[in-house]
């Protein structure tokens, strides 16, 4: 038997995300943007899923008078993008 994959991971711009936060301390808006080819407002929704579910944390300040915000993963985060890993492991008989 197959182990599911999460949903929320399994989203193409999601597991980008995530793929890219699993590697840094922490990103900004811009880089993740620039990173995916994702437009602001697709990335902005994205990220809120992720952290409604607990996988990143988001910090919201200002650089001057510019917003900024910045995400990090979790333990969750962490853990759920192993399992993850895992199950397409399964899936690819690896």
């Amino acid at each position: 038997m197959l182990k599911p994959l999460d949903p929320i991971l399994h989203s193409e711009l999601r597991l980008a995300i995530m793929s890219i936060l699993i590697g840094v301390e922490s990103a900004d808006f811009v880089y993740l943007r620039k990173q995916t080819s994702a437009t602001a407002g697709n990335l902005s929704v994205q990220i809120e899923k992720l952290q409604k579910v607990g996988y990143i944390e988001v910090e919201k300040s200002f650089n001057g008078r510019m917003p900024r915000t910045t995400c990090r993963i979790t333990e969750a985060g962490r853990a759920a993008m192993a399992s993850y890993v895992e199950a397409l492991k399964d899936y690819l008989n690896i």
